[in-house]
């Protein structure tokens, strides 16, 4: 039987990854990181099973209902952080010295920005994570096809707010 792993290693391996998945819910950096300090002190004080075959999807499914968690005691303050996002996304993307770069990142940004919340999670543990339906559907306690069709909805809407940009962009 193989032992479990210890709570530096798994930080180690999936801290920046769930930092992300954190930051999909919250849309603040600072709020993402409590998150995962707060995740990481819990799988401290508990015990890892060693038997987990995807330690990947088990910490996301973790980290999912610890946001919802946190969504849900923090209602009044969310709704106070979408109308600011709104107006300034938060940036999701690193800073680029080309303009081109640096205005499909701010543009990526906030489109994603007008994405339901159960949307753009869906859209980041698929494009950024590569997780599978499967995993996403696991993660959030969701149906395999509600998983699939949050994604598709999510890149119709990315689509159309990008279609203007990739028009302007694109070689004559």
């Amino acid at each position: 039987m193989p032992a479990a792993p210890t709570v530096p290693d798994l930080y180690d391996a999936h801290g920046a990854g769930l930092f992300h998945y954190f930051t999909s819910f919250t849309g603040s950096e600072a709020d993402a990181k409590d998150l995962l300090q707060e995740l990481f002190i819990k799988l401290a004080r508990q015990h890892i099973p060693a038997d987990i075959l995807n330690m990947r999807a088990w910490l996301l499914r973790l980290a999912h209902h610890h946001a919802i968690d946190w969504l849900r005691r923090h209602t009044v303050r969310r709704r106070a952080e979408e109308e600011a996002r709104a107006q300034v996304p938060v940036e999701m993307f690193a800073r680029h010295d080309d303009p081109d770069q640096a205005e499909l990142a701010q543009r990526l940004t906030r489109a994603l920005a007008l994405l339901p919340l159960e949307q753009r999670s869906v859209a980041q543990l698929k494009l950024w994570d590569g997780l599978t339906f499967e995993e996403i559907a696991e993660v959030q306690g969701i149906p395999l096809n509600t998983a699939a069709s949050r994604y598709r909805y999510a890149l119709e809407k990315l689509r159309s707010e990008l279609r203007p940009l990739y028009d302007e962009l694109k070689p004559s």
